[in-house]
């Protein structure tokens, strides 16, 4: 195997564990109902970037890889975190709204298995 085959898997395992941590962050916040807000979403980048777990098993090179560059700034508000259509979010932003859109489309799931479902009558057929 290539070096740079072994670098992707590092890479790869590294985004699945950061990914794992991210969403057991969000968690916390998404079963309170607390809305995601910058400032939330800039928390729990902090705290899944300083887990102590996530450096003791991964490289710091590859480690580093998934700090948000310090000219990619973003709000530091209690304002609702909205992307619009970007596709272009540090790692662990992208992991947190994933982790709220996916509560969001289970709640709504939820909810609409528990709406009453109409019957609906068809007209008799007369013959």
């Amino acid at each position: 195997m290539k070096e740079q085959d072994l670098a992707a898997l590092r890479f790869q395992a590294a985004a699945r564990d950061l990914e794992h941590i991210v969403r057991n962050i969000a968690a916390r916040y998404i079963v309170q109902d607390v809305p995601l807000t910058w400032r939330l979403l800039h928390a729990i980048e902090a705290e899944a970037l300083a887990d102590l777990g996530f450096a003791s098993r991964h490289d710091a090179f590859i480690a580093e890889l998934f700090k948000r560059p310090a000219d990619m700034s973003y709000p530091e508000t209690d304002d609702p975190a909205t992307f619009g259509r970007s596709n272009a979010l540090p790692a662990t932003f992208a992991f947190v709204v994933s982790a709220y859109e996916e509560a969001e489309r289970a709640e709504q799931s939820r909810h609409a298995a528990e709406r009453p479902h109409r019957l609906v009558r068809r007209p008799e057929r007369r013959g």
